[in-house]
């Protein structure tokens, strides 16, 4: 399974960077972002002093996470909520087709949640005769195309206004002209309008679980979310243990942080905090209110006092905005939920070190996703922990494990390692004169495939060193 995942990561990642059309869609959008990004970061006195606290609050809660998860299902349950701990995904997707079941529920509306994709909620649901509706626009638009999210923040940035409105009159059967983005949202509105009003299930994920409140804190910017949350009978949330912070006004740093990492917005447009059923008297809101709290792998990674940081990501999408890797292969060629630096760190502590480790080497290690992260994660470090914790589970292929045997003896002797650059050069120098650059006998073809052969040195570093001392 290892080698086939790999294997349709390269073969994804081949055919998207050389897809034009797709880079330029990419560029475009990203080119907006950033614009945005930097416009966002000049309305902090202190940006930086920003990231720390938010780093200082996302620590505290992960290193105590028993206390604050216990504290926030106390208080919801004196809300009048249910809580619910799934272990893994089937757990947590069985409660919710068994709660279905017993409330007679057939049409589901789903507010944005990567936590959903993780578990393949509506699959399980959809498997199980209840119609699912994504709400979020981009969401829509990628479920009509029958494909994931392309990214954790804009799921379709990947299509244009022309794919999206020959989309719609082939799913939807609209009669639209152009594309204008006011009638193409115009369109979807019609269609999801009456999805809202049918559903007697709403699921929504959570930026923030607060422990001291016992309130879930939904960031959106369509208005989608809160009708999912407000108007179907039942409200069912969605959410990974680590998205737990201590206190309510902890929100007053992470939520403006999130919206300028995600989107440059001071603030998005639509900041909910729920925090139970519909109280006797209240206009609106569901009868029934349900989390499910869900652990799949976290708590492993919890235990690994080294690499736990990961959990404080908050789902900004920065560190993929930013990734020269993500800019070029896009975000369906990872073929996982996660995508981008995060993704290829996070995933093989969810799915396997040894399904996943290639991912770690979707990287130049430039750093870039550290620079950026909100809460500071040491995102290229923590991929070099995984492929070093790949090297010591013995996943990698022995090959490379012989290859880096023989590589480190002859590092360790000097006199090796003179003489094994001195055949190296002569022996390129030889097939480089013949004019095999690039060819199968040559060992740098990878690189001289598509570039020119590299100049090489008359006498190694070594032997200039020496002679500089000498001249000194």
């Amino acid at each position: 399974m290892s080698a086939t995942a790999a294997q349709r990561f390269l073969q994804d990642a081949a055919v998207k960077s050389a897809d034009l059309v797709h880079r330029e869609i990419i560029l475009h959008g990203l080119e907006s972002y950033d614009a945005a990004v930097l416009r966002g970061r000049a309305r902090f006195k202190d940006w930086e002093a920003a990231r720390r606290r938010c780093q200082e609050i996302k620590w505290e809660a992960v290193n105590h996470l028993d206390r604050y998860l216990l504290q926030f299902e106390e208080r919801v349950i004196a809300h009048g909520g249910h809580v619910f701990w799934a272990a893994n995904g089937e757990e947590a997707c069985n409660y919710i087709k068994n709660l279905a079941s017993r409330q007679g529920v057939r049409t589901v509306v789903k507010s944005k949640s990567m936590v959903t994709e993780e578990i393949h909620l509506s699959p399980a649901l959809e498997k199980a005769g209840i119609k699912v509706w994504e709400t979020d626009l981009g969401e829509f638009i990628v479920q009509l195309r029958n494909e994931p999210p392309y990214h954790i923040v804009t799921p379709a940035m990947h299509l244009n206004r022309g794919q999206i409105s020959e989309l719609f009159r082939e799913k939807l059967g609209e009669d639209i002209h152009g594309d204008d983005p006011t009638e193409l949202v115009a369109a979807a509105r019609r269609k999801l309008r009456r999805a809202f009003f049918a559903a007697e299930m709403g699921i929504s994920g959570a930026n923030f679980l607060v422990a001291d409140s016992g309130l879930i804190a939904l960031s959106t910017n369509e208005g989608n979310g809160r009708l999912c949350t407000s108007v179907p009978r039942i409200h069912v949330a969605v959410t990974g243990i680590e998205k737990v912070i201590p206190r309510l006004e902890d929100l007053a740093y992470l939520w403006p942080v999130l919206a300028t990492s995600g989107t440059g917005q001071p603030i998005t447009t639509y900041s909910t905090l729920i925090g139970g059923p519909r109280k006797p008297g209240e206009p609106d809101g569901p009868d029934e209110f349900h989390v499910v709290l869900l652990d799949n792998g976290r708590s492993k990674l919890l235990a690994d006092a080294e690499q736990r940081e990961v959990l404080h990501c908050i789902r900004c999408g920065a560190c993929l905005n930013i990734c020269p890797v993500f800019r070029h292969i896009g975000g369906h060629s990872y073929g996982t939920t996660y995508q981008g630096p995060i993704g290829s760190v996070l995933t093989p502590h969810l799915r396997g070190i040894s399904d996943f480790q290639h991912l770690s080497y979707a990287s130049s290690l430039c750093g870039a996703c550290t620079s950026v992260c909100p809460v500071k994660i040491d995102l290229h470090h923590h991929l070099l922990h995984n492929r070093r914790n790949a090297a010591r589970a013995g996943t990698t292929k022995l090959s490379e494990r012989i290859m880096f045997r023989v590589w480190r003896y002859i590092i360790l002797h000097p006199r090796i390692y003179a003489l094994t650059g001195w055949l190296a050069r002569r022996t390129l120098r030889l097939l480089y004169g013949l004019g095999l650059a690039g060819s199968i006998v040559d060992p740098m073809r990878v690189w001289n495939r598509r570039r020119s052969a590299v100049p090489l040195p008359s006498e190694s570093f070594r032997t200039r060193w020496r002679k500089g001392l000498a001249t000194n």
